[in-house]
């Protein structure tokens, strides 16, 4: 090691600083640019359907899920209905607000496969007051 030896030593930081995925990722904000709500907590959309997904194992439910069509880019994602039989007071073409469910690293939570959102209002009403009973579902 010189005198000098330290310039080396930060240009090599520098260099060898892109072969570290996550600092390449932060850096070129590639999460914002794949993810289908921009970055941003909660989005709008429309029901397309209705679908079930099989819980990963041990368990062996059919969670209840439905495909939402964002409105600010036109992508498709499926997003979890939770609450006891709330899936009743979702319909098609019902206009939703969906939001992350918070598994780690922006990826799915618990046993549901391939699922990063869930839906929270439908036709701005809440989804649990719904299903709790509290409210009705509104006409549009």
């Amino acid at each position: 090691m010189g005198l000098r030896n330290a310039t080396k030593l930060m240009k090599n930081r520098r260099k060898f600083r892109w072969s570290d995925r996550k600092y390449k990722v932060r850096t070129l904000n590639l999460f914002k640019k794949s993810d289908p709500l921009g970055g941003k907590n909660q989005a709008k959309g429309l029901v397309i359907e209705k679908v079930q997904k099989e819980a990963k194992q041990p368990n062996s439910a059919m969670r209840k899920c439905c495909k939402v069509q964002l409105i600010k880019n036109s992508r498709t994602v499926t997003a979890f209905i939770p609450g006891n039989l709330a899936q009743k007071f979702i319909d098609e073409h019902d206009e939703v607000i969906i939001e992350r469910i918070g598994g780690k690293q922006g990826r799915s939570k618990g046993d549901i496969p391939g699922v990063r959102w869930k839906v929270i209002t439908v036709n701005d009403q809440p989804l649990k007051r719904l299903w709790k009973g509290i409210i009705e579902k509104g006409r549009r």
